[in-house]
């Protein structure tokens, strides 16, 4: 195995050179300490690391595909528990729910609502799995009329 070689001072331009990387060299700095071998390993993704988005309406049997994301649709809590059952049967153990309130106004009251979509919907999902975990979205733009995370305050 040929050895690798440090780099070297050009003598005449008075610069240092590395050597040529070529494919019989294994160049081994990123093994040299356990924190840098874990950081640069290969990833796993496994099951229990995955997370399912549900983006949650008002009504029931509803269920609207969204064309940016196959697979995924806007769906009432009825329609989500059905496909939460499928989940939870295929191992997740994770939801992120989005929600998608009927009205919106200016305080965002359905985030907040103990009657709010996302609250709803955490209750269903609570009482028919417990140790699924529920993980809620707290940006307040889909809550409020003018589309902004924060109240707007005119002066």
């Amino acid at each position: 195995m040929k050895e690798t070689v440090a780099a070297e001072l050009d003598k005449t331009s008075s610069k240092y050179v590395l050597p040529r990387v070529t494919p019989d060299m294994r160049m081994r700095r990123l093994r040299s300490k356990a924190p840098l071998r874990a950081m640069v390993r290969e990833t796993h993704l496994r099951l229990e690391q995955l997370i399912y988005p549900f983006f949650i309406v008002e009504g029931k049997g509803i269920k609207t595909p969204i064309k940016s994301m196959p697979g995924i649709h806007q769906q009432s809590i009825d329609e989500m528990l059905k496909e939460a059952e499928e989940a939870v049967n295929l191992g997740l153990s994770a939801v992120l729910l989005f929600g998608i309130p009927s009205s919106k106004d200016s305080q965002a009251s359905g985030a907040w609502s103990d009657d709010g979509i996302v609250q709803r919907a955490t209750r269903e999902l609570k009482k028919r799995f417990p140790d699924l975990m529920v993980i809620a979205d707290t940006c307040l733009c889909e809550y409020m009329d003018h589309g902004h995370c924060l109240s707007l305050i005119h002066i």
